[in-house]
């Protein structure tokens, strides 16, 4: 049912039994990483376990919870919002510094300035080139800011969610889905 490989390194199968293997090891070797490994069985348990405790938490104390989230989440997280506007506002704005040149370049070939065949060879460097590359980034950018934003009001919704299981007895993908965006293993 479940994605094992997920974000999660190389799975494998040994005597009945799954675990994960760090993928950089596997990949690149003893020079880089560590052989280490996580049985899925102490996996799923840990996160099992994990999430009774949280839910339980939210549940039993939510102001606290959202207090306790919100001051842990808020400075990493405005930071990252802030760097990725950052980084979009630069987009936008070299988007329009080569639409301007663009705008120039065609004026300077009416206008007799530049040959058409300068023109030809500058506007695919300048226009055809990198700002096609930002109409493709720009829009990614901005989903990633709102996603960014988003994630700030998450907390309420975990705690509407946690109310709603009280008793977790298994670790299903369902509630993989609902309650956990990415599981990181060091």
């Amino acid at each position: 049912d479940t994605d094992r490989s997920r974000g999660l390194g190389d799975v494998y199968k040994r005597q009945d039994q799954y675990y994960f293997r760090c993928s950089t090891y596997g990949k690149r070797g003893k020079n880089v990483c560590t052989p280490h490994q996580i049985r899925e069985v102490d996996l799923k348990q840990i996160v099992l376990d994990d999430l009774r405790r949280v839910t339980h938490f939210a549940r039993m104390k939510e102001r606290q919870f959202a207090e306790y989230i919100n001051q842990k989440n808020t400075l990493e997280l405005r930071r990252e919002i802030n760097r990725v506007q950052k980084e979009l506002d630069a987009m936008r704005r070299r988007d329009g510094e080569l639409s301007a040149l663009f705008k120039r370049l065609y004026e300077d070939n009416v206008l007799g300035r530049v040959t058409n065949e300068q023109f030809r060879m500058l506007s695919a460097d300048s226009y055809n080139g990198e700002q096609k590359e930002l109409e493709l980034a720009i829009p990614a950018k901005e989903e990633q800011l709102e996603r960014l934003k988003a994630s700030v009001a998450n907390v309420d919704a975990f705690i509407e969610k946690a109310k709603q299981y009280t008793a977790i007895d298994e670790l299903t993908p369902q509630l993989l889905r609902l309650f956990i965006q990415r599981i990181e293993i060091g």
